[in-house]
């Protein structure tokens, strides 16, 4: 009976892992096809990404009722309640990544109209490709439990957050020398943000993953040093 109970247990772990990776695919999907839907002035990509969004936030949801169940059944302990409690953070932080995609697909129909700017998005794309790296990494790592790969990402999002100041100068820069661009540079100052805000999420699962592996909370610590020294 035990072992059949604890079976039980170790499968709801799983479903819950498998569920939050699920979405992460999702997620990472949804924003992808926003950066292209920009990068294209694809009206109908950009609006099916807007749809997409409510399957992100029913995984959600879905993943919030599968982990307080199985804390209400089972009062998980050690390892077993940082997964759990893991899970649900890392859950609220795709939700809110599939948010910023919603946001850039927002942008993308808004600008779809627009000439393309001479650079066909060259700084927004270069930016976003760190980003969809350092989801992709994160996701990677919570996967496999590999806090190291978790600190890599960690420590790439001071490049991100460079990109986005570099973009901020640039675009004001641009938008007092040429006011006719205004339109087209907020909406990428906007897209910017977003991406910015996606690193920062990105960022957030990797500390749980150093949280779950190491037990120890990194979000206002050295990462490395508490992978090292565990």
């Amino acid at each position: 009976m035990n072992r059949h109970i604890s079976e039980q247990y170790d499968a709801e772990l799983d479903s819950a892992r498998a569920l939050l990776l699920e979405m992460g695919g999702l997620v990472e999907q949804q924003l992808q096809q926003a950066c292209q839907a920009l990068y294209n002035h694809d009206i109908d990509l950009a609006d099916r990404v807007r749809v997409g969004d409510a399957t992100i936030n029913q995984h959600e949801v879905d993943i919030d009722n599968l982990c307080t169940q199985i804390i209400a059944r089972r009062q998980p302990a050690a390892t077993d309640l940082r997964t759990l409690i893991s899970i649900m953070k890392a859950s609220t932080d795709l939700e809110r990544v599939g948010d910023e995609a919603d946001r850039i697909a927002k942008m993308a129909r808004k600008v779809a109209n627009l000439e393309q700017p001479a650079d066909r998005y060259g700084d927004i794309r270069d930016m976003a490709a760190s980003v969809h790296s350092m989801l992709s990494e994160a996701l990677d790592a919570f996967a496999r439990l590999n806090a190291e790969s978790a600190v890599r990402v960690i420590d790439a999002d001071e490049a991100v957050d460079d990109a986005y100041d570099e973009i901020v100068k640039e675009k004001g820069s641009e938008m007092k020398s040429s006011p006719e661009t205004i339109e087209q540079s907020l909406t990428i100052l906007w897209v910017a943000r977003a991406l910015e805000r996606c690193g920062d999420h990105a960022k957030n699962l990797s500390e749980y993953v150093v949280y779950l592996v190491k037990g120890t909370d990194v979000r206002h610590a050295d990462a490395a040093a508490a992978v090292s020294d565990s």
